[in-house]
């Protein structure tokens, strides 16, 4: 079974240590840190799942998750948002976006451990 994530973050501590903690837990990481042509390289990469930023130079994570929600293709791929951001507004938002879960930085890494091992489970049952 594939365990391979996008990781979809501008902030390279925030992207290494995310980066780290997947791997030692056994998953294949890819890493992009632009928002313009997020959609693209996610649909190249073909990832079990998705940790998308909501602030990104080029283009929001919430653009990314509504054009990634409008493709035939990548409809059902898990999507965990991450934001610094913890207003209502944005979780509304995500969530009429179509986000699989949303999740407030800052985070413990057992949080975005559990998080994405839920989220590929979830996926890999249906």
């Amino acid at each position: 079974m594939s365990r391979r994530v996008m990781l979809v973050e501008d902030e390279p501590n925030i992207t290494e240590a995310i980066r780290f903690l997947l791997i030692r837990d056994g998953w294949e990481v890819e890493t992009h840190a632009d928002g313009t042509d997020a959609v693209e390289v996610i649909s190249t990469a073909k990832p079990d799942l998705v940790i998308l930023d909501v602030m990104l130079p080029g283009k929001s994570g919430m653009e990314i998750l509504t054009e990634l929600r409008a493709r035939d293709d990548l409809q059902g791929l898990p999507v965990l948002m991450l934001t610094a951001r913890g207003q209502s507004r944005d979780r509304d938002l995500a969530e009429k976006a179509g986000v699989s879960r949303f999740m407030t930085k800052p985070f413990s890494n057992s949080e975005v451990l559990t998080a994405v091992r839920d989220l590929h489970a979830q996926a890999t049952q249906t």
